[in-house]
């Protein structure tokens, strides 16, 4: 961390001694004293640093015993689904076109940004998705680009970002970086305070997995404010609405996602949102992207239709296909997920960034 040398204590005279002839000044060892305050001119970031012996204890994302009780991670899709794709690959031209459509999407995941981009998910209720939609994005982003990725809960409430990301424990929260970060930290000072991820990934965390973490819309502004120039793209896994926190990255963020499980009350609710939604200033729906997330292998929902009704509104709509990778919970494992998944998490992470690029 930054910081500086203390400050020289007030010098105590000693007993009478001799006259001792004059001697240079030499540095000697301080003696132990009662905690004192540090003087005012002492930099922020220094006695923040001098105050580390009162850092969090680390904590596991999940207790051993009940890590011990998951099962063996399975793949997004059964082998015959697997052999059959590369039965038509090898049997049609398509996988020209998909090495095209990966090479363009790579490419557009690549660009290069001036400033940092955030990028807000949220949910009208739980269970639909958000987690997983924020993790997939971030790895996605960590994967192709070369710059920092940061990934931010900003959702205190016994949050599953940490666990879908594979963090093994937790220390600083988003509530805590938010009174420790300073203007004059670097990147190496900041990545002190976050959880290492794959791929020059970092996770910022929403609570150590305790009830009763709170985090509130002043402290989520300083951290976002200040964390912004040091990565390229910052994910942020919202509350659900309408949540102050939620509400308040929504509108800072230069891109939204707004997930919704394949359900006829999930797709309802999304869509009375982006209704309200249509009242804003034009860039806030032009800017965001719905996900529709498939839960089960076969939804009771005209999924095309529902498609279609959501885009009426102006934003934009995707896919998340069924996955029993994802389905099963857990840490995600890229490799293990199925075809169609991978494909359609790339193909929203580089729609969500570009229209992060534009200005609306």
């Amino acid at each position: 961390m930054p910081g500086g040398g203390s400050p020289t204590a007030p010098h105590v005279p000693a007993q009478p001694q001799q006259p001792q002839p004059q001697q240079p000044h030499a540095p000697q060892p301080q003696q132990t004293q009662p905690q004192q305050t540090q003087p005012p001119q002492a930099p922020s970031a220094y006695r923040r640093a001098a105050g580390r012996p009162a850092a969090p204890d680390s904590r596991p994302v999940v207790d051993k015993q009940l890590a011990a009780a998951g099962r063996k991670p399975r793949r997004g899709e059964p082998f015959a689904a697997r052999a059959a794709r590369a039965l038509r690959r090898t049997l049609s031209s398509s996988a020209a076109r998909e090495v095209a459509e990966t090479t363009r999407t790579a490419q557009a995941l690549q660009q290069p940004v001036t400033t940092g981009r955030q990028i807000a998910v949220t949910s009208i209720r739980g269970g639909a998705g958000k987690s997983t939609v924020a993790a997939l994005l971030g790895l996605t982003y960590a994967h192709y680009r070369q710059d920092p990725v940061l990934l931010v809960e900003a959702d205190p409430a016994l949050g599953s970002l940490p666990l879908r990301l594979g963090a093994e424990s937790l220390r600083w929260t988003t509530g805590d970086v938010a009174g420790i970060v300073e203007p004059q930290m670097s990147l190496l000072d900041v990545t002190g305070y976050l959880v290492q991820l794959p791929d020059n990934a970092w996770l910022l965390p929403g609570s150590q997995g305790r009830i009763g973490a709170m985090l509130d819309t002043k402290a989520y502004e300083r951290v976002m404010v200040a964390l912004r120039r040091y990565f390229g793209v910052t994910v942020v896994d919202c509350e659900t609405l309408p949540a102050e926190v939620a509400r308040v990255a929504l509108s800072a963020a230069q891109a939204r996602v707004l997930t919704t499980p394949a359900t006829l009350e999930g797709v309802a609710s999304t869509h009375a949102v982006l209704q309200w939604m249509q009242g804003l200033p034009r860039h806030v729906i032009a800017g965001t992207v719905v996900v529709v997330t498939e839960t089960v292998p076969h939804t009771g929902l005209d999924l095309d239709g529902a498609v279609r009704t959501l885009a009426a509104t102006g934003a934009s709509v995707q896919v998340l296909p069924y996955d029993r990778h994802l389905a099963a919970g857990g840490p995600i494992r890229t490799e293990l997920l199925a075809h169609p998944t991978r494909q359609a998490a790339t193909r929203l992470a580089a729609d969500v960034f570009q229209l992060s690029q534009k200005r609306h």
